[in-house]
């Protein structure tokens, strides 16, 4: 028999479907409900990615961190059976606790009491502006809906402490900085079977940017994506300045300069489209995390989001990043870049999150072998 009773959340005026706060509107298996946040410091020698996720209608909760420090990639991944409290953001050793909605969180990994030397952290992340919506995001293969996505977007301040390797790392004032995305709808989980539509339909080529960026008094958003032949489904730039109006910057276009024989961006430029004064977005890579290495993004092939591991799952790992051969799966999916950004005569810092795969012709790209010259 189904467990129907009432949970912890229903006794709040928040429902929007006549449903108890358990369950979800849609049916769809790829229901999913998350968080990122991402932490770094101004010179590109650290940079923490922690999520945690709900996937309902598959009964599971996960989170992951991961820390790259030099060439090493630190990963701590947990999973377990979806409970009823959905006010515990917790999983394994993984933590997030909002302590204000939109303003302040304490993010947290307890230690591996049988290894002292792999990764623990426990940051005071502080918003600097308000969130910002992203566009509504659709995607489809043939006629059928297989993304859709509500997400908002902000940036801020860190401060606390991360271990790792028998070192501690002091995230103080004014030399770190973050950003997070939160997210809820429809997506797909490892194991979706796209049917005659992805037979009929399929990838031909993906370009993705995802860039928020945190000025001292400013904060900029730009998100782009496009299909092989160039064509936009996703496009924004947006200015959030407190007490004024956001500003919108146009029709974003980027120039990305690329590693030789590779996809991977070392520089970009992207020009920012507001006809009272043109501006261009100068983007420095720093250090660079590969979402299917550690953090459980489409295509890693050891974990992936929302994938029952039986309860109580917890899994500790470092990878070496020296070498890109020893991933290769991980230039098919999208990767976390912490930058230096500079704007107008100001400096900032964000994340320049950026996936090309398969043919992209503004690019020159004519296919999933083809790379920078």
């Amino acid at each position: 028999m189904p467990d129907d009773r009432p949970v912890s959340l229903d006794d709040y005026p928040v429902h929007q479907v006549p449903l108890s706060m358990k369950h979800v509107a849609t049916g769809d298996r790829n229901a999913y409900d998350r968080s990122i946040f991402h932490v770094f410091d101004h010179h590109g020698r650290a940079l923490l990615i922690t999520g945690l996720g709900v996937y309902p209608n598959v009964g599971v909760m996960d989170a992951y961190a991961t820390l790259r420090v030099g060439d090493t990639l630190h990963a701590v991944r947990a999973s377990d059976a979806l409970g009823e409290d959905r006010m515990r953001l917790a999983v394994g050793p993984l933590r997030t606790h909002v302590e204000r909605p939109l303003r302040d969180f304490l993010l947290r990994c307890e230690a591996d009491p049988r290894d002292p030397d792999g990764l623990s952290y426990e940051i005071h992340w502080s918003a600097d502006f308000p969130a910002l919506w992203e566009p509504h995001h659709q995607q489809r293969r043939g006629a059928r809906l297989t993304l859709e996505g509500k997400r908002f977007v902000q940036a801020g301040r860190c401060v606390g402490w991360i271990r790792v390797g028998g070192e501690e790392i002091r995230l103080r004032p004014g030399e770190w900085t973050g950003t997070r995305d939160r997210s809820w709808g429809v997506r797909p989980l490892p194991g979706e079977d796209g049917g005659r539509f992805a037979e009929e339909h399929p990838t031909e080529g993906f370009h993705w940017i995802w860039c928020p960026v945190r000025f001292d008094d400013r904060f900029l958003m730009v998100i782009v994506q496009e299909d092989a032949d160039g064509h936009r489904s996703l496009n924004d730039a947006t200015l959030v300045r407190p007490g004024r109006r956001d500003r919108q910057l146009g029709w974003p276009r980027a120039e990305i300069g690329y590693r030789s024989g590779t996809r991977h961006p070392e520089r970009a430029l992207i020009h920012l489209g507001d006809p009272r004064k043109p501006l261009e977005l100068d983007v420095e890579v720093l250090t660079s995390t590969p979402l299917a290495v550690g953090a459980g993004y489409p295509p890693a092939d050891d974990w992936q989001h929302g994938t029952w591991q039986g309860p109580a799952w917890i899994d500790r790992r470092a990878y070496d990043l020296s070498d890109p051969s020893a991933h290769p799966r991980a230039a098919y999916g999208v990767t976390d870049h912490a930058a230096r950004f500079r704007l107008d005569g100001e400096t900032g810092h964000g994340i320049f999150e950026h996936g090309s795969f398969g043919r992209h012709d503004p690019s020159g790209f004519t296919g999933f072998e083809s790379v920078a010259p």
